[in-house]
């Protein structure tokens, strides 16, 4: 409460202040409405704040003051020279009181009634007798003594622009004094070297204390979401906890002002998009009270925010199904992104799950708005979320944005500045010591293998332009960054120093350039740009900023279908003969489980895997289960709820090669052979092995094909995993397949003129579906007459007659390969007439 009471203090003198002149204008011009708006105002924000504070005595006679003044702003009663002189007195008063409340803490003694009942006569209309009655015994009061009071602090209010102006003058001391050391380092005097040591420390106390007049708790941009809050639940027919904390925890009042409105953007999507209502909370098992939690404090020199709430989580394949849907990316992109890659898609300008627009959100601005305000001031922003247990954003930023720690490193002969905040890591490549980690390449692409992944890599020099394309050092630093959910390294030259630097603002000439953040002055006098690593990675395409996604649609729908592309391919090793392949885009994620946490389901090995069980098969024949201290390797394959682990002995290696596949000699499980890395390997069928963990892993909603040979078809099916699981089994079957995620991108390929001698298409597909596309063939062009499969788990007679009535030559369940190699040979040999 000292704290409200300094703060109430300080602004009722200033109020008081403003009311003496306030109020001998109005006793000039009476009838001045705005000022007698703005002295009304005065005197009931002082009397409301004394209520709240319990200063009973000072309520008593604001609010008496109140009263007249109330009148006069009605034009019920006339503005008198008597009734300014009373008011004017019961300001004295109210000085008097104030004063001795900030000698001692509490409201001293006095006797008030005279003057309130000369103000209440007054209010009544008897203004010329109650000021006579009263003036007496004012001017018979002592005046208050002249007491610096224990409990009020000395302060006093100075504009931003002055505290602004400090802070510029104290950055310029920073850069004079960083200059004065390097001077001193360069000519080792010792005669300056102790007063450039005392001046270093005062002007880093200097810094500090500067810093402080800035500086302002968080809670200032958290004072209007309780209200908010309420507010939202009561819209919503929610009930919501809001749960605060660390709200002292301070921070540049600069930065403070760029995070206050993603702050409240973000509580607002917690409590629309994340809680649930009462009846879906309590069905669910939970409180029927959701709760939002705010956190804030100080790490490393950095505020960390969070977040969070215990809602339903954020639905990831909705965000899938969206991504997809606006062209962010293809599917085959999104089988090969982890579950983190995909909800970062929330950032991309315009997304939005939401079903319907309402007040509060669904218009999908926002989040895209709350990454970029973030990244403006060198910030971060990550997202942690579980289905069904709720969502938490982390956000870092910097302390403050003057004046900031950073790596001075240099490329292609040019000196830059690398803020500190987005450095995880320095690591030295090359170099002739063992071990030391050295910059590979896949394709023309450079890699860092940095412990249990692999690291893409950003020249610095390639980027700038500071060196030919291509020529990316083999031997120098990496410095490891985190953007978001996205690590990268940055490939540098040299490595000098860390120095604390004063950020100057990017010359307008250069601010279409987003690698760079701003500019500063080194010791030696030389200017050199600030790094921004969010800019770096989105200019060489690290992370899913979406960008291209316009390119993407405005492609034309050939671009990329030819069969003799690049497949990444993931090498395994399983029990005897070669190694092992599978198409990566058909793993979900590489596990290696702790041998005791596999469990026996009747004869089937299973393991608790995010919340059910999923079953584990072996590629190698006999399998025994290891010894606890042991650990197994198992690739993980999803489709929808459904997982399904393959146990295999060691991965090898991830390899980008043109996948040509030899028919096999019909072994059980695998689809033929292939020379892969200039070894003879084994290409697995997945399907084999998927159908081992149970029948219903092909009678889901959701299944695919997609293929490769001689006759070129073209599939159009909605899953990317089921697109990969086909292409190898039809490739070793002899056919030259494209693959398509939606019947919109095919019907492009017709009007571009792309031939096939057959299509395969699922029937079940969102915006349109196979029934639809049947249609849209039959109905005349180029295609009018291509043999057309139906691919679906729906193989009811009904289904069937409905399929064949649109136009389909023939109809398959999914995913039976033998019937469907079997209707292409069928329909390739009696093709639909036109």
């Amino acid at each position: 409460m000292d704290d409200l009471l300094a703060d109430f203090l300080t602004e009722t003198h200033e109020g008081l202040t403003a009311l003496d002149s306030a109020l001998v204008r109005l006793e000039r011009t009476p009838d001045d409405q705005p000022t007698l708006s703005e002295v009304f105002r005065l005197v009931h924000t002082i009397k409301g704040t004394c209520g709240f504070l319990g200063l009973s005595r000072l309520e008593a006679v604001a609010h008496a003051a109140e009263n007249v003044l109330g009148r006069y702003r009605d034009g019920t009663l006339p503005v008198t020279a008597g009734g300014i002189t009373l008011i004017l007195s019961a300001l004295d008063r109210v000085k008097e009181i104030v004063a001795g409340l900030e000698a001692s803490g509490s409201e001293p003694a006095g006797e008030d009634t005279p003057l309130i009942a000369a103000l209440n006569a007054a209010a009544e209309g008897q203004v010329e007798t109650a000021a006579a009655a009263a003036l007496p015994a004012e001017a018979a009061a002592d005046p208050a003594p002249e007491q610096g009071g224990a409990l009020a602090a000395q302060t006093i209010r100075v504009s931003v622009e002055v505290l602004e102006d400090l802070m510029t003058l104290v950055s310029e001391l920073v850069l004079t004094r960083n200059q004065l050391l390097q001077l001193a380092r360069v000519h080792q005097s010792d005669a300056f070297a102790v007063p450039l040591q005392r001046l270093s420390h005062i002007t880093s106390d200097l810094q500090e204390g500067v810093m402080k007049t800035r500086m302002q708790p968080i809670g200032t941009a958290w004072a209007k979401l309780p209200r908010l809050v309420r507010d939202l639940a009561h819209e919503l027919g929610k009930k919501i906890d809001l749960d605060m904390r660390g709200a002292q925890t301070e921070l540049d009042r600069q930065v403070l002002e760029l995070i206050r409105d993603p702050l409240t953007h973000m509580v607002r999507n917690s409590g629309d998009h994340g809680l649930e209502t009462p009846a879906e909370r309590r069905a669910a098992g939970k409180p029927e009270t959701g709760r939002i939690m705010l956190n804030a404090y100080h790490e490393g020199g950095h505020i960390i925010i969070e977040i969070g709430d215990d809602g339903r989580g954020l639905p990831v394949d909705r965000i899938r199904a969206k991504a997809l849907a606006n062209g962010l990316a293809t599917e085959a992109e999104l089988a090969q992104m982890s579950e983190r890659e995909i909800l970062r898609f929330i950032f991309a300008p315009g997304f939005s799950t939401a079903q319907q627009v309402t007040s509060v959100s669904g218009r999908g601005v926002g989040m895209d708005v709350v990454k970029t305000n973030i990244e403006k001031i060198g910030g971060t922003v990550e997202l942690v979320s579980k289905e069904g247990r709720g969502a938490t954003f982390t956000i870092k930023i910097p302390l403050t944005l003057a004046i900031v720690s950073a790596l001075i490193v240099e490329a292609g002969g040019e000196r830059f500045a690398l803020p500190q905040i987005g450095v995880v890591e320095l690591v030295r490549v090359g170099g002739a010591q063992d071990g030391a980690p050295r910059i590979e390449r896949i394709k023309d692409a450079p890699v860092l293998r940095l412990r249990d992944r692999l690291l893409p890599l950003v020249s610095l020099a390639g980027l700038l332009r500071l060196a030919p394309p291509g020529d990316a050092a083999t031997e120098g630093f990496v410095a490891v960054m985190q953007v978001g959910g996205q690590a990268f390294g940055i490939i540098l030259d040299r490595v000098f120093d860390t120095e604390e630097i004063v950020v100057k603002p990017v010359a307008p000439i250069l601010r279409h350039v987003t690698m760079f953040s701003g500019n500063t002055i080194l010791g030696d006098g030389s200017v050199i740009m600030i790094l921004d690593p969010n800019g770096i990675g989105r200019a060489a395409g690290v992370g899913l900023d979406a960008g291209g996604a316009e390119d993407r649609r405005a492609a034309p729908a050939a671009a990329g279908l030819r069969s003799d592309r690049s497949t990444s391919l993931l090498l395994f090793r399983a029990g005897e003969g070669a190694p092992k392949a599978v198409p990566l885009g058909l793993v979900a994620r590489l596990e290696d489980i702790p041998a005791e946490r596999i469990e026996m389901s009747g004869t089937t090995p299973v393991v608790q895997y995010r919340g059910g069980l999923m079953p584990l098969v072996s590629v190698a024949p006999g399998w025994t289960r290891p010894d606890d201290a042991a650990r197994q390797a198992v690739l993980v394959f999803t489709e929808n709820d459904r997982a399904m682990g393959l146990m295999v002995e060691e991965i090898l290696d991830v390899i980008e090669e043109r996948l040509v596949i030899q028919p096999g000699s019909g072994r059980s499980g695998f689809i033929g052979s292939a020379v892969v890395a200039g070894r003879v390997t084994e290409v697995i069928d997945t399907a084999h092995w998927l159908a081992q963990a149970g029948e219903d892993w092909f009678r889901a909603a959701r299944p695919a094909a997609t293929g490769a040979a001689r006759p070129r078809v073209l599939l159009v099916e909605d899953s990317a995993f089921f697109r990969h699981l086909v292409v190898p089994g039809l490739a070793a079957a002899g056919y030259d397949v494209a693959a398509v995620e939606n019947p919109a991108i095919a019907l492009r390929l017709r009007e571009e003129g792309v031939p096939f001698d057959a299509v395969i298409s699922d029937i079940e597909m969102p915006e349109m579906d196979g029934i639809a596309f049947a249609e849209a063939l039959r109905a005349g062009g180029p295609w009018s007459a291509v043999p057309l499969i139906a691919l679906s788990s729906r193989t009811d007679p009904a289904d069937i007659a409905r399929g064949r009535d649109a136009g389909f030559t023939d109809y398959v369940g999914k995913y039976d390969r033998d019937a469907l190699l079997q209707s292409l040979r069928d329909c390739l040999a009696a093709p639909v007439a036109a």
